[in-house]
């Protein structure tokens, strides 16, 4: 299958996706991530390793790219093996000033990614977005569990539709968050690039929830990395209304994955509404002004 010479393979049984992932071991004694993808996805994994290669280039802490092929279960991916622990681990432990400190460097990091233009045949960001907007709403009427709310979520997205207009499109990494982070010999190294997209790069932020659960103080800091401490007031009004979005489909997503995973993403709409006082102030409660 591989160019290296593999002589062992262990199983990785972490993510949502359909790829099976392995830490496999080369000849050399050098280990290596490996994920295999079945054939129909072989598209998008070309691009994805394409994309992956253009932004090791770049020079950012991030899993690299070392080989795609086609093998028998369909087509496979090999990246340098992160030998660290994961950032969830890790973060919540340290102190103020350090998860500060880590979170500038992801913020840095993320505004690199970012600095990968969209394929010019993007369709129109407005568009597209208001129509995404358009079937989360729908999702959330259709949906059998409903919470307490959801009305003020869908009225701030109905009043700051116009936020989308004339926004830039870029490289999105996908699924920008605290779990798929690793900290590998005090550095954080991003990893898990196969939800990559294009579009406003300020929706990137939609998953920060997911840091502020971990560490308020690193989501800050991950925000004032990417900005260099100068926040536009657009973006805490842009990333409310994608927060907003996400909420609203969440509760119907989470009902194929059992009771425990519907409970998480209730408390995430709580904690939102919580936030943003029920949508009245578009700055949220957790985000830390000062430096640390």
């Amino acid at each position: 299958m591989s160019q290296l010479n593999l002589i062992s393979k262990e199983p990785i049984n972490k993510g949502w996706s359909c790829d099976k992932k392995y830490c496999v071991t080369a000849d050399d004694g050098v280990k290596y991530f490996l994920r295999i993808a079945p054939e129909e996805e072989s598209a998008n994994r070309a691009e994805m390793f394409r994309m992956m290669q253009q932004l090791a280039a770049l020079d950012i802490s991030m899993c690299k790219p070392v080989e795609f092929g086609k093998c028998d279960q369909g087509v496979y991916i090999i990246e340098t093996f992160v030998d660290g622990r994961n950032a969830e681990e890790v973060i919540p432990n340290l102190t103020n000033s350090e998860k500060y400190d880590f979170g500038l460097e992801a913020g840095r990091i993320l505004k690199v990614i970012h600095s990968i233009s969209a394929p010019e045949n993007q369709s129109d960001w407005e568009t597209r977005f208001n129509e995404k907007m358009d079937s989360k709403i729908k999702m959330y009427k259709d949906c059998p569990i409903k919470f307490d709310g959801a009305e003020d979520i869908i009225d701030y997205i109905e009043s700051n539709r116009q936020l989308l207009v004339n926004k830039p499109q870029t490289f999105h990494h996908g699924d920008f968050h605290i779990g798929n982070m690793m900290i590998e010999n005090n550095k954080i190294v991003i990893i898990d690039f196969n939800r990559f997209d294009f579009g406003d790069p300020w929706e990137e932020f939609n998953r920060i929830v997911w840091c502020v659960q971990a560490s308020p103080i690193f989501a800050s800091g991950i925000i004032d990395g990417y900005f260099d401490n100068e926040v536009p007031m657009e973006f805490w009004k842009l990333l409310a209304l994608y927060i907003c979005s996400n909420i609203l489909s969440s509760i119907l997503w989470a009902i194929s994955y059992g009771g425990s995973e519907v409970q998480t993403m209730l408390n995430q709409a709580e904690d939102v509404l919580n936030w943003y006082d029920n949508m009245r102030n578009p700055i949220p409660t957790w985000y830390i002004k000062e430096k640390i």
